[in-house]
């Protein structure tokens, strides 16, 4: 593996993303794409790159939160089993890119500008499960927008928990780790030829962002408070929200 000095920097750019997106169960895809499309990685490159990282971390991560027990499998049941489909059918469809993504990334905007307002009081009060069906048809949506952007989903996923009550702060950053693990799990099955792109520089990218994500789930677990998580998923889902309406 030749290693030159863009690719150290690349790697210290993917494990400050890495450290932000973990610290609230998000794997980082989105910002993964962003840092190797910015230093001209070729597309094909890229995709399966993100991908494996998504795994990577997405894998780790779960694993964090789920031991520290801010996790609850009945909430994300429904979820997956709505959300794997059609993530599959998001994936396949070529829908006028400009369209969706003008919409998307509104969304994701207005969401992040809630958890800074007072709408965001609301988390983590009268937490209570979701009905089978209501979370099943939320999860079909969500895996079709994730389809759709090529992302694990985890942006959409945690503002709905969190403003529907289905779950506390920390809890939820555990359902959206292991979700967006699913999701890129099945990502990579769809796509399986696109490992032979897959760069020489990757164990190194993997190494960057796994320490990324120990001190990014270390943050979100040990240190950030409920109101530290809250500000911080802001900021991951307002970055998500620009990449989609400046792409």
């Amino acid at each position: 593996m030749h290693i030159e000095t863009v690719d150290f920097v690349i790697s210290l750019c993917l494990l400050l993303g890495a450290v932000l997106y973990t610290s609230v169960g998000h794997a980082g895809a989105s910002v993964y794409i962003a840092i190797l499309t910015l230093f001209g990685i070729a597309t094909p490159v890229i995709k399966p790159t993100a991908l494996v990282l998504n795994i990577c971390i997405a894998t780790f991560t779960s694993w964090r939160f789920i031991k520290k027990g801010y996790f609850d499998f009945k909430v994300l049941k429904p979820i997956a089993i709505g959300a794997i489909p059609f993530a599959f059918l998001g994936g396949y469809i070529n829908a006028p890119s400009h369209v969706y993504k003008a919409i998307v990334g509104v969304i994701l905007i207005i969401s992040a500008i809630s958890l800074l307002t007072k709408a965001s009081e609301r988390i983590d009060s009268n937490i209570h499960h979701p009905s089978f069906l209501l979370a099943m048809i939320s999860g079909a949506m969500i895996g079709f927008l994730a389809g759709l952007t090529g992302t694990g989903g985890g942006i959409f996923l945690s503002p709905l928990i969190l403003f529907l009550g289905w779950s506390t702060t920390r809890e939820t950053s555990g359902i959206a780790a292991v979700f967006i693990l699913l999701n890129s799990l099945f990502g990579l099955a769809g796509n399986y030829a696109s490992i032979q792109n897959l760069p020489s520089q990757l164990p190194l990218f993997v190494i960057a962002t796994m320490i990324g994500a120990i001190i990014g789930t270390t943050l979100g677990i040990k240190i950030y408070s409920t109101e530290t998580i809250k500000r911080v998923l802001a900021s991951v889902l307002f970055i998500a929200g620009l990449k989609l309406l400046l792409t």
